[in-house]
């Protein structure tokens, strides 16, 4: 099952990218500004947000061309994250995905709109589908001021040398990094056409799956060099930023990311597969990721 796993997050890694390239909007774009969109948006990812829109369509009975558009939709609003995440007033960094980021490339202010209209042609390709008005709440939830940018906001607001808890450090994780990855398992239900219950149980799984994985990002910040990682190997520790391993130590923040991926394989029983299938498998799989 695990070469399985790998084997579909690769094939919906490379799904991923050519909707990406296909959706970028075009006419009436000017061209100086279509180059900074395809930057940001089409640089090397793991493609995590738009490949599990994907395995929770398919898992529940849809196709992959019913989880298209969410896909594309969710990685729009994750790459806006990240682009106004590593500007100067916010978490002030120089590379992305083993780039100079966006804003070094091409301004701030250019910076700032690439992420303005990511956000919004994300929602413009969820109002074409089917259940678009829940599909819009979904995102929204998961990227609005209670999930995602309410996670920044905490993250933002913490002092560097602020003692720091356990529950501190996981609110800002459930919100800034979990809601999004519940919001897409949400969205590949949604497309599926699944029920309440299974949507419900595929949002909770996403949020127990993105508390581990930032649980083991918060790891790998200190344990994995910049050319591995992709962006600043060390920056989060150097920052005072609030994470596991400042407030439990390394040891501690690993076996809290084992405890949390043991959650979400619980979870996953809830989904098609059980805690053998996919989704189970993927959470185990987290623990061992290197970037």
């Amino acid at each position: 099952m695990r070469a399985e796993l790998i084997r579909q997050l690769e094939s919906a890694r490379s799904w991923a990218d050519a909707l990406l390239a296909s959706r970028l909007p075009d006419a009436g774009v000017p061209s100086e500004f279509r180059e900074a969109l395809r930057y940001a948006l089409l640089g090397p990812g793991k493609r995590l947000r738009p490949s599990l829109v994907r395995m929770a369509c398919e898992a529940h009975g849809g196709t992959a061309s019913a989880a298209e558009n969410p896909a594309v939709a969710i990685e729009m609003v994750h790459t806006y994250s990240l682009v106004h995440d590593d500007l100067p007033c916010m978490d002030d960094d120089d590379l992305r995905r083993g780039r100079p980021t966006c804003h070094k490339v091409y301004g701030e202010a250019i910076a700032v709109l690439v992420g303005d209209a990511l956000l919004t042609e994300a929602f413009a390709l969820l109002a074409r589908e089917p259940r678009a008005g829940e599909l819009v709440g979904a995102l929204a939830r998961g990227a609005g001021a209670a999930g995602m940018v309410g996670g920044q906001v905490l993250d933002l607001g913490t002092e560097p040398g602020a003692l720091l808890t356990r529950e501190r450090v996981q609110a800002i994780h459930r919100a800034k990094t979990a809601a999004l990855l519940g919001a897409a398992m949400e969205l590949g239900a949604l497309a599926a056409d699944a029920d309440g219950v299974r949507v419900q149980a595929a949002r909770h799984y996403g949020l127990c799956l993105g508390e581990a994985f930032q649980a083991i990002d918060d790891i790998l910040d200190v344990t994995a060099p910049t050319a591995t990682l992709g962006k600043t190997a060390g920056k989060d520790q150097k920052h005072g930023k609030p994470t596991l391993v400042a407030a439990l130590g390394l040891e501690a923040a690993r076996a809290e990311a084992a405890r949390l991926s043991a959650q979400a394989r619980e979870a996953a029983r809830a989904l098609p597969g059980g805690e053998q299938g996919l989704f189970g498998v993927l959470a185990s799989h987290l623990l061992e990721r290197q970037a």
